[in-house]
């Protein structure tokens, strides 16, 4: 088996495998440090986000409460517009019939 690993030493197959060894572990620790570096420069960063996000779903989560009250009141003010309509139709079928009396009466003070 020694004898193997001499002769693989010594011959140019040898020297690629070992070589191209070298360059998988090259890539591999090169692979691990850039994660690392990303990881301690991105990190900060993203936890930043985060937080910001957050805050953003809150404000939207009260912005939305907001639009449902706003429609409550809305539908409320709508169903208060359609009893006043229809208490001004009411007061104006009234003044009609008042008119009505009215002129009825002035043809009876004429006569």
């Amino acid at each position: 088996m020694t004898t193997l690993f001499i002769q693989l030493a010594q011959s140019v197959t040898g020297a690629v495998i070992f070589i191209v060894a070298l360059l998988l572990v090259a890539a591999i620790i090169g692979y691990i440090t850039a994660w690392y570096y990303a990881k301690s420069v991105y990190t900060p960063i993203i936890k930043g986000l985060e937080a910001e996000k957050a805050d953003l779903q809150k404000q939207v989560a009260d912005l939305q409460k907001q639009v449902a009250d706003l429609k409550d009141n809305v539908g409320k003010l709508n169903n208060k517009i359609d009893e006043l309509n229809a208490n001004v139709r009411k007061m104006e079928e009234a003044a009609l019939n008042k008119e009505k009396e009215i002129a009825e009466l002035k043809k009876k003070i004429k006569e």
